[in-house]
């Protein structure tokens, strides 16, 4: 095992116990309240400057000045998330969630956790070339709390510490073996968008369809013509994903209703086909209503930008993190995937990467998903995170 994995029982156990007692009482986002109050207690403990109150009242910043030369030294940002999912779960562990509909179904107990240990051993290293600042994140499942704290001066040194010149975080991963990491240059993961779809036509009686006109059937056409975006106007090498996820209609098996209503996600790799779809999906639900005697109106609910890793900062970090981790720090190249992360907001702001860490035991076939109510951050992966984002921390100035 490399030095640095190193990770005396004593400390493994005080931090598994935070973990299992954030995962216990998981809070959704903007509610994160207690955890946001054992965070800063950690960091009092520690010994470090921070701030509460961040980002709709339960994001933390934290800061460690460089041991020397602190105003011209560079400064390095490590993020983590600290919201929990609407989910009911299903682990049957003891630590399992007290909160019932609520769990911590994405990892976020676990991201916070290795920052928190992060920054304990970070304090206590006698040489940091770098500033350090620390961020606690809110909200990332669907609540932008990135891009409200990059709005409210996270980075910009305008609440605490000196302008962030990069920023890393970690994603922990069901499908690695634990400890590994992966990364990629460029588009990593896909923008969100949500949109509503309000098609009107004309109601009356089922059995007489011909005096009105049907806005579930113009809807299943909609359904079918959105798929052309994909396979028809964007380039067979470039991901875009239009699903309609929810569809509601009607009151009876005998009428026919005045209006449907349908909810759709958009997915995409770059900003220009991004641009293109939300221009393509208005343009065809309201060519198809109207073909079929109704109309329809689109409504865009404007999610996450695309998730970019900085080129030169994938290379740092693949460089700084393989004599920590050997060769679980994977060189080829992370595949891209449709799912969105609001870490997207830090790198509209200064250059960024992040990547994933491994939790799947080796001798393990399958992990349990993401979002999943039977998942669980696996402690194990703890000392490799705290490993990585220490050596991320302590890395060359550029």
């Amino acid at each position: 095992m490399v030095e640095t994995l190193v990770m005396e029982n004593s400390e493994f156990k005080r931090l598994t116990d935070i973990r299992h007692d954030i995962h216990a009482h998981p809070e959704l986002g903007y509610e994160e309240h207690r955890t946001s109050q054992i965070v800063q207690k950690e960091l009092a403990e520690i010994g470090l400057t921070y701030k509460g109150g961040i980002a709709g009242g339960t994001g933390v910043l934290a800061w460690l000045p460089a041991t020397q030369n602190a105003e011209t030294a560079q400064t390095v940002a490590l993020r983590a998330d600290m919201d929990a999912l609407p989910i009911s779960e299903n682990t049957g562990l003891p630590y399992a969630s007290t909160h019932p509909g609520k769990m911590h179904a994405c990892g976020h107990d676990g991201h916070t956790t290795i920052l928190l240990g992060t920054a304990n051993r970070l304090f206590k290293t006698a040489q940091r070339p770098n500033n350090v600042l620390f961020l606690f994140q809110p909200a990332e499942e669907g609540g932008a709390g990135g891009d409200r704290m990059v709005k409210e001066g996270a980075l910009n040194g305008q609440i605490l510490g000196k302008p962030v010149d990069r920023i890393f975080g970690l994603h922990g991963f069901n499908r690695l073996n634990v400890g590994e990491a992966i990364t990629r240059p460029g588009p990593m993961m896909a923008s969100a968008d949500g949109f509503t779809v309000t098609v009107t036509g004309k109601g009356g009686h089922a059995a007489q369809p011909h005096l009105g006109i049907d806005p579930i059937l113009i809807s299943s056409h909609i359904v079918t013509a959105l798929q052309s975006i994909a396979s028809r106007n964007v380039n067979p090498t470039d991901a875009v994903v239009v699903t309609i996820g929810k569809i509601q209609a009607g009151s009876a098996t005998n009428i026919i209703p005045d209006t449907a209503e349908m909810l759709g996600t958009l997915r995409t790799l770059n900003a220009e086909t991004r641009t293109f779809a939300m221009k393509q999906i208005p343009h065809l639900v309201k060519t198809v209503a109207e073909a079929f005697g109704g109309s329809a109106e689109v409504e865009f609910t404007y999610g996450y930008p695309v998730t970019a890793n900085d080129p030169d900062l994938v290379q740092l970090l693949r460089t700084t993190l393989c004599p920590v981790l050997g060769e679980r720090m994977k060189q080829e190249d992370m595949p891209q995937i449709m799912g969105a992360e609001d870490f997207s907001f830090y790198g509209r702001a200064v250059p960024a990467c992040f990547y994933f860490l491994g939790l799947k035991k080796p001798e393990q076939e399958t992990y349990p998903n993401l979002h999943a109510p039977e998942f669980d951050f696996n402690d194990e992966a703890i000392p490799y995170g705290i490993a990585a984002m220490s050596a991320l921390a302590l890395g060359p100035a550029q």
